[in-house]
């Protein structure tokens, strides 16, 4: 499994994220999920299959994404996307 280099892993705003160490989307980082859910929200993309779309994301347990919910971040990046398509 590839892990994330990305800036985003600083980024506070992933600090209020609620915490999540569970199995499925376990150590996936939180800063790629919200980027995959916005390029979803943008493309209005209906149908999501989360499995595929986290077996895809890196890994990353640095600071600000450490153990926070990538199921929450990648909402959030959908709504942010979806908002912002308009």
């Amino acid at each position: 499994m590839t892990t994330c280099n990305k800036e985003h892993r600083y980024d506070p705003y992933f600090s209020r994220l609620p915490k999540d160490q569970g199995d499925f989307g376990r150590h996936k980082c939180a800063g790629c999920a919200y980027e995959a859910g916005y390029q979803k929200g943008m493309k209005k993309v209906t149908a999501i299959d989360m499995v595929t779309e986290f077996a895809s994301l890196p890994e990353s347990q640095t600071d600000s994404v450490r153990h926070k919910s990538p199921y929450v971040a990648y909402a959030q990046g959908y709504a942010d996307g979806l908002f912002n398509s308009y």
